[in-house]
């Protein structure tokens, strides 16, 4: 169950965190990975977890592009395409974030959260599905969160908007390119240890941790790994009647 022997992944940021473990796990299952990052200091851990990939046995390959400007996809996809031969999986991950609320915040930092987290997953998924389309089969998957759902609790009105969007963006995407062949689904996060979080929950206020353990019914911090395993199986066969889901990662923290 679950095999990806053959598929080509294309996991936008995936040097770090979510996006590494959604790469480590596609491996895993099969499928050889274009793990994507944007800046130069993040070359050496794109580098790191390639190297972890081809440990597997499975072809990997590091793409730097900003999956918010056109012409950088643009060359994103035909470089994977020579180096990895197509783009069967693709993983919308790339995503930034930013503590502001609607009173201190300005036009240009919203546009900003927008392009990187909205405008990447159009702009990706454009350019991906000719490449599904030539064999009809395909998986995009974009990467949502909790706040497009319930709201974020601390005022990031720029960050829940785009992940509400994103799920809307996949619904609507989903019945374009159904008959493709191509499935397109949302993965919904909740709360999960990146080095990020370990900064906010454990670092600077071990008391936020506790009381996030607290609300979180099945008693815990969710891991990266956790995402990864999801995102195998909406790439798998054995999903290939799902289209246009979300699925919630939460630990029971936000039920629908």
């Amino acid at each position: 169950m679950f095999n990806l022997n053959g598929k080509k992944a294309l996991v936008t940021g995936s040097a770090r965190g979510l996006g590494k473990a959604v790469a480590l796990c596609l491996a895993e299952a099969g499928a050889d990975v274009c793990v994507n990052y944007v800046s130069e200091r993040s070359a050496e851990a794109a580098d790191s977890v390639v190297e972890a990939i081809r440990a597997m046995g499975r072809k990997a390959v590091a793409i730097r592009a900003d999956v918010s400007v056109e012409e950088e996809v643009k060359r994103l996809m035909a470089e994977m395409n020579k180096e990895l031969g197509g783009v069967d999986i693709l993983v919308n991950n790339a995503g930034v974030n930013s503590n502001f609320n609607i009173y201190d915040m300005e036009a240009a930092e919203f546009e900003r959260i927008f392009r990187n987290n909205m405008l990447s997953g159009f702009l990706c998924s454009k350019y991906a599905i000719p490449y599904m389309k030539k064999n009809s089969w395909g998986r995009i998957i974009m990467m949502a969160s909790l706040t497009g759902q319930q709201g974020a609790l601390f005022g990031q009105v720029h960050y829940s908007s785009t992940k509400g969007g994103q799920v809307s963006f996949a619904k609507t995407l989903a019945r374009t390119v159904a008959a493709d062949g191509i499935t397109v689904n949302c993965i919904a996060p909740g709360v999960h240890m990146t080095d990020t979080l370990r900064d906010i929950l454990v670092n600077s206020d071990p008391h936020r941790m506790d009381s996030t353990i607290e609300r979180t019914p099945l008693g815990r911090i969710g891991t990266c790994e956790d995402i990864g395993y999801a995102a195998v199986f909406l790439a798998s066969e054995e999903a290939n009647f799902i289209t246009g889901a979300t699925i919630d990662v939460n630990g029971g923290l936000y039920m629908r």
